[in-house]
């Protein structure tokens, strides 16, 4: 599949905490993708786990946070996708505040445990292995966990999730928080991987790095890469995967632009 990649202004919206400046390559602050056999995606990053995906008319929030002002400018959900209860991914004040009223919340139980009863209508509850179809997509819940025993109390095991969205042809991938698993090493067919890489929460680039080299994206979009010390290394990520398969494109987002790092 040969794909365009084009560059648009996009202003990310939120304050988060200094990073590594040895870290900070270009990066693209939104595109636009258009491959020869599928609709055109629009992935708008707009901090850490918090990013918008538009697929022909429809609208995904993933993992809203922020309030409403890190969602100025965007158009109201179609669908939101929510991974994991941590504040990073889970905002219930953010939620009540947005124009989520036509929006479908897709879930794990853990979160919809948490979430006020307004919301029951719009919830669908997926267990790790389970789908659902919503607006033409079908959404497929991703196990994410730890495998490093210091980490395991931080992502259990069926707690969270992490999606694959069938859009038309494309498979498009969101880790959530997880390590290196073998649910991730053996996913087929996925055209666009977004894959997180931050200690202690989840996994080295390094890990990151030879799970994407397993699993084969033809794209990779290192996020979630704050961790305790700053920014995770993403250039040396993206040596380490094109060392060794150079067809792999590793594209880097502007997740933390003007938020000190």
């Amino acid at each position: 599949m040969k794909y365009f990649l084009s560059v648009l202004i996009g202003a990310s919206l939120l304050f988060y905490g200094c990073g590594n400046k040895k870290n900070k390559e270009k990066t693209i602050s939104e595109t636009t993708v258009q491959s020869a056999t599928s609709s055109q995606l629009n992935i708008i990053p707009l901090q850490h786990a918090t990013m918008v995906l538009e697929w022909e008319d429809t609208t995904i929030y993933v993992d809203p946070v922020g309030g409403t002002e890190a969602f100025d400018n965007q158009k109201p959900p179609d669908l939101i996708l929510i991974t994991d209860i941590h504040g990073d991914h889970l905002n219930v004040e953010t939620l009540e505040a947005l124009n989520t009223e036509k929006a479908k919340i897709v879930v794990p139980q853990a979160v919809a445990n948490q979430l006020p009863a307004k919301f029951d209508a719009q919830v669908d509850v997926l267990n790790n292995g389970e789908s659902k179809e919503r607006y033409g997509i079908v959404v497929e819940a991703i196990p994410m966990y730890n495998l490093r025993e210091e980490a395991l109390d931080f992502h259990k095991k069926g707690r969270g999730n992490g999606y694959v969205l069938n859009l038309g042809d494309e498979r498009v991938y969101i880790s959530g928080d997880t390590e290196d698993i073998p649910e991730m090493r053996n996913l087929v067919n996925i055209d666009k991987a977004f894959v997180c890489m931050n200690l202690p929460y989840t996994m080295t680039v390094e890990s990151a790095a030879d799970a994407v080299l397993e699993f084969k994206p033809k794209q990779v979009y290192p996020y979630h890469y704050r961790g305790t010390e700053g920014l995770s290394d993403v250039s040396k990520f993206k040596t380490l995967v094109n060392d060794v398969n150079a067809s792999i494109e590793v594209v880097q987002l502007d997740w933390y632009a003007d938020k000190g790092e």
